[in-house]
This record gives structure tokens, sequence and C-alpha cells, in this order.
């Protein structure tokens, strides 16, 4: 188990912050790596070529070792929808076919799919919340050849229901289906590897779970999708972009790997900085030690719920639970939370509390305090 971290941080003593699903709070070492780089923007005559180009290399690295990948399978991305604009470039749907999500999946998921299904003449099909909270059962009992995408998380946000990927990959490779995979709501609280999953491309947001900043994300492309059709042509991912002399010779070629999917003005000189020192402190810690810590913690909130009446899901991310009320969550209940400093979110029928190390057990205390005299 790894100890509080809360010293890492900084909120008020009198912050319960349990609600990383919404958005993390950065690291002080991230606060720091974002400052540096504004400091360097407003000194722009400190700025040299090549740093353009070395920390896009050193956190597309750092990436690639967080779920067992290479730098050449990760391109830098400016939000999950971005990752998923990508493959649905680069996926074919034919007519009649079929993309395979969730009910009631995040937007960013679903979107896309419902553009190319109208644009190819195919369908979006839904699988139905399962009553036993097996959405893996569910998945595989929908996914055939008649699909030729399916596009999931690993854990449902509402609630944290948990899907097994690898089962899901193993079945999408035998029906002959593309496999792509938002796990903005998992990757750094959930162990993840490629080639045990084997995605077509899967996309993570960083402001979550990986501890950094808005507006950056990253795209792995398996090696059979990196020869696809970005959604920009920008001239930084192109052979030769670091050689400055070599700009206006208009080179076609692409640089190795998923980098002709990379974003436009990737070489953000805050975001990327602050991208690194969150990864670099999540590998540090390991993210099944994490994820072990995590899952132990809301472990012990499921019982102290299920005591006074609460549900959950059964079948759930470790990282990740949504307390569910038997007659609807009580009025106001956010609303009073907020009111005593404790931050969660209401998802769906859900309220859903996702600590991270920074949390102690008193704050789960506060929690089920409040929450006692309003059921």
């Amino acid at each position: 188990m790894i100890p509080c971290q809360r010293h890492l941080f900084d909120i008020p003593e009198d912050v319960a912050y349990l609600n990383c699903a919404y958005m993390s709070p950065i690291l002080l070492s991230v606060r720091d790596a974002g400052q540096r780089g504004i400091d360097a923007k407003a000194r722009p005559w400190t700025i040299t070529n090549n740093d353009f180009f070395a920390d896009s290399e050193r956190a597309r690295a750092l990436f690639a070792r967080l779920i067992g990948a290479t730098p050449d399978d990760i391109a830098i991305v400016p939000a999950a929808s971005y990752g998923i604009a990508v493959a649905a470039e680069n996926l074919p749907l034919r007519a009649g076919g079929r993309v395979l999500v969730l009910a009631d999946q995040f937007p960013s998921n679903l979107y896309p799919w419902r553009e190319l299904a109208t644009r190819g003449g195919g369908e979006v099909l839904t699988v139905a919340r399962p009553a036993d909270d097996d959405w893996t059962a569910a998945i595989l009992a929908a996914l055939d050849e008649r699909v030729h995408i399916v596009a999931l998380p690993n854990c449902h946000w509402t609630d944290g229901g948990l899907i097994d990927l690898v089962r899901i990959g193993e079945r999408a490779r035998a029906v002959g289906t593309a496999l792509v995979l938002d796990l903005t709501q998992s990757l750094g609280a959930l162990p993840f590897d490629v080639g045990q999953v084997q995605p077509d491309f899967m996309v993570c947001a960083t402001y979550k779970w990986l501890l950094g900043p808005y507006s950056l994300g990253f795209l792995y492309a398996a090696p059979k999708r990196q020869g696809g059709r970005p959604i920009e042509q920008g001239p930084w991912s192109r052979l030769h972009a670091e050689v400055s002399t070599r700009r206006l010779d208009y080179i076609e070629d692409w640089q190795a790997g998923a980098r002709r999917y990379d974003m436009g003005e990737r070489s953000n000189f805050t975001l990327l900085p602050m991208a690194i020192a969150a990864l670099e402190q999540l590998l540090a810690w390991q993210v099944d030690k994490i994820a072990a810590t995590l899952g132990a913690g809301t472990e012990s909130i499921a019982r102290r719920a299920a005591a006074m009446g609460l549900g959950s899901a059964r079948q759930r991310a470790g990282h990740f639970i949504g307390l569910r009320f038997p007659k609807g969550a009580p009025e106001g209940l956010a609303e009073r939370l907020a009111r005593e400093r404790i931050y969660t979110s209401l998802r769906g029928s859900s309220l859903r509390v996702t600590p991270h190390l920074y949390n102690r057990p008193a704050e789960i205390d506060r929690l089920f305090e409040v929450l006692g005299p309003m059921l």
C-alpha cells in the first residue's frame, strides 16, 4: 500500500476532494513544471529548435512505458475526442456494419461513431446496462461479425462498472472487429497493457487519473494502424522536421510510427512539461500499487455504504465507486456535501466517489456523517 501522498498536492486541510473522476488536482511538481514552461514562453529567446522536439519525445516515451508500448506507437493529442476522431477517420465501416457502444457511454466516444455510421450506411448498436452489472458478458453477447468497430472504456464513467478488455480484445480479433478504447477514466489508476488487450486505437486525456493538465492527451495506434490518414497536416510530424533548414523542402513523408497523428502545436511549452512530471510520478508509484491502494479504500467505502442500505456496481474498477440510492439520491445532496467542503459528483443515479492517494480516512468519515442523516 502507498501511504497518503497529500503533502505532494496543494489541498487545504478542510477540503475532502473525492472527485478525481471529474478532474484531478495536480501535483506540486506538475504545477512547478508548468510554471517553468510559462517562464520560458515569457522569454522566447531562450527557446531553441531542440525544445520543439525534446519534451514531446520524452512525454511520448513515458506514456509508452505506462502501457507497455514503444514511443513510435504514441501520438500527442489535445483531447480524447481528437483521438477518437483519428480512429474514426481510419477505420472502415461498410454498409450495414455496426459500431458497438455502451448505454450512457461518454459522448466523445459516441458522436464520431454516429457520424461515421451516417456516412457509411451503418448503425450504432448500444449495449443496454446489464441488471447484474456484468458489462463484459453483455458486450460479448452482442459482439459478432456484424460489428465492425467496438468502442469502449475500461470502466463506465458513471459508476465504475468494469469491463474485461482482455476478453473483449480476444473476441474482437476472432470476429475481425476493430477495438477502440477511451481510457480517460482508468489509465493511471488501473493497470493496462496493450500487448494483452491489443486495441487498434486507444486514447487517454491527462487531466483525470494521469494527474496532468487539461487540453492534452495521448493516442496509441497499433503498428498496423500507423500508416493511416491524420486529421491535421502539420509540419512537425514530417520527416526531418527537426532540421530547421529543411522546412521549406515541403517533405511529404511522415516521421516514424504514430507521430503523423500528432496535433498541431504539439510542443506546448507549458502542458508537456506538466504531463512529463505527472507521468514520472505515476511510474515511480507504480500503477499496480496505486490500484491496490485505491481499491482497498473504495472497498471500505462499499462496506460502509452497504451497511446504510446503499448499493454499488457488483463488478467495478477498484479505483471507482458509484453509490446507488434505492429511492433515488436525496434532494440537495451535492449542494449539502459542497457546503461541508466534500466534493463528489452525481452521475445518473449514482453518487460517484473517486478518491486518490491524497485522501485520508477522516475524509471518508466526513462523507458518511453527511450522508447518514439524509437517507
